[in-house]
C-alpha cells in the first residue's frame, strides 16, 4: 500500500526551482524505501554511488517553501530498506527545520 504525502496536506513533490537552496546541518533519518512510499520516485536517481548523490527529491512544505532531501557523499548504492541521515536542503535553517518536523508529523520517519 503506498501511502500519499498529499492526503496528508503537508509536504509534497514540486515543480518550483530548488535552486538556492543549500544543507544547513539538519538530516532526517530514514530509508530510500519510506521516502518512496511518501513522495514516490525521486527527482534525480543514479542510484550507482558514482556521484555525490544517488537521489534527489525536490519537496515543498505546507506553506509553499521548496526544500530537498538527498543522500551526501555515500559513494555506493543504497538500499531501500537501509536506515540512513539524508540532508535537508533549503533556502534557510529555520525551513529546513519546519520540513523535517513537517516530515515527522506525517508520522513516517523514525528518527
Amino acid at each position: 500500500m503506498r501511502i500519499c504525502a498529499y492526503l496528508y496536506g503537508m509536504i509534497r513533490k514540486t515543480d518550483k526551482s530548488a535552486n538556492g537552496t543549500s544543507f544547513h546541518d539538519i538530516t532526517i533519518k530514514t530509508s530510500l524505501g519510506r521516502l518512496r512510499q511518501a513522495f514516490g520516485d525521486p527527482e534525480f536517481e543514479n542510484n550507482d554511488g558514482s556521484d555525490k548523490t544517488n537521489i534527489d527529491y525536490v519537496l515543498e512544505t505546507s506553506d509553499g517553501d521548496v526544500f530537498t532531501v538527498y543522500d551526501w557523499k555515500f559513494y555506493r548504492p543504497i538500499k531501500e530498506d537501509e536506515i540512513l541521515n539524508f540532508h535537508i536542503g533549503a533556502h534557510t535553517a529555520q525551513l529546513a527545520f519546519q520540513a523535517k518536523r513537517e516530515m515527522h508529523g506525517m508520522g513516517l520517519f523514525p528518527g
